[in-house]
């Protein structure tokens, strides 16, 4: 099998809170200039000012990611603390209000609150998003394609923003809600080849609406600045282990696509209709109720999936050395996804006594905790 490099590469974006109380709180400029000293181009600064977003650099395999991603979230730890702030890997923060934000006064961040209004401002939000190399232009569009198919399943494991000013939205992923009132978002649609995606794209830029294709939002995209497929649908993960998980079965994903096309195989494209049918139940339900197998048209349980998922990625994960953390999606369903971890905790707070305000600050602190792994 000719193989593409299927490098990857991920960006967190985070919160940053009190660490006192545990309030989300604005990085002042100097915490932002000692976070670039330590990690140069690897850390920016993001629309509102209480955000830091982290990038890996390219890496060849899961533990190369695993190394970075880990020195990353320590130094940004570090680096907060001396600024008596905390970063929490959480899509919402619990009880934050948007409307009390402050976004960065930069030109770039100017026209963003000028172009996107309120529904701008409300980006109190923080994802997830994973590049995989893909060199050729066409097969990025190819694989996106069949791709799209299991977005839903990867925002349903990566469900990290069940509350919203307060209050229990009933949803797993608030974020994705949220994201969704911009303009180009949502499932990328079907498109023929790199030169109708060109033609799509250069006609926004050529009426001057967009730069270029980073305007782009969708859930799955090619990058605008590297030869990479990026998934952007995923809440970003408060546990490093989890976010390795998820991150290693798209790099596999892409891969498993990769290896069908060599075959002159493909996975099954479905219209957009049903894979949003899907997309809802992730963004409502997380792992608790299942997906429709489109094949057999029927409701099946997120376990089941997953131990699908993990049998079909298989012969990639080994390829790839990344068998263990892809059976890591065993681990989000028997501990909970963070939404359900949240609400746990929420829950216990409850019933030991403490008021609903108190419940809320209690989650944010066990966000606090889990953002670096156990030692």
């Amino acid at each position: 099998m000719t193989d593409a490099p299927f490098t990857i590469g991920i960006e967190e974006e985070y919160l940053l809170v009190d660490a006192d109380t545990l309030l989300l709180a604005d990085a002042p400029d100097e915490m932002l200039d000692a976070a670039s000293e330590a990690l140069g181009d690897q850390v920016a600064p993001e629309f509102l000012r209480c955000q830091i977003e982290i990038g890996t650099k390219v890496c060849a395999s899961i533990d190369e990611a695993r190394a970075d991603l880990t020195h990353l979230r320590k130094t940004v730890s570090d680096i907060a603390a001396d600024f008596g702030l905390k970063p929490i890997a959480a899509a919402c923060h619990p009880t934050a209000d948007w409307a009390h934000q402050h976004h960065r006064d930069r030109e770039r961040y100017n026209i963003l609150k000028r172009d996107l209004a309120a529904v701008g401002r409300r980006m109190l939000i923080c994802g997830m998003h994973v590049h995989v190399g893909i060199p050729d232009e066409n097969d990025r569009i190819d694989l996106m394609n069949q791709a799209v198919y299991f977005l839903p399943h990867l925002l349903a494991l990566s469900a990290s923003s069940p509350f919203w000013q307060g209050r229990d939205t009933g949803l797993n992923s608030y974020r994705i809600g949220v994201f969704d009132n911009l303009p180009r978002t949502g499932m990328p649609p079907r498109l023929e080849g790199w030169s109708a995606y060109r033609r799509s794209v250069d006609t926004l830029i050529d009426t001057g609406l967009i730069e270029d294709g980073s305007k782009i939002w969708w859930d799955l995209r090619p990058s605008a600045n590297f030869p990479t497929l990026e998934t952007r649908i995923c809440d970003v993960m408060p546990r490093l282990d989890h976010t390795l998980s998820v991150a290693a079965t798209i790099q596999c994903i892409f891969r498993m696509l990769w290896r069908l096309k060599e075959k002159n195989q493909r996975w099954r494209i479905y219209d957009n209709f049903l894979l949003n049918e899907n997309r809802w139940r992730a963004q409502r339900y997380g792992c608790d109720e299942g997906m429709i197998d489109f094949g057999r048209k029927t409701l099946v349980p997120m376990g089941q999936l997953v131990d699908e998922l993990i049998t079909i990625l298989e012969e990639d994960a080994l390829a790839l050395g990344c068998a263990d953390e892809v059976a890591g999606l065993r681990d989000i369903l028997a501990s909970g996804n963070s939404a359900t971890r949240q609400r746990a905790t929420y829950q216990s707070a409850i019933d030991a006594g403490a008021v609903e305000a108190d419940a809320l600050i209690e989650v944010v602190r066990m966000l606090t905790e889990e953002y670096l792994p156990k030692t």
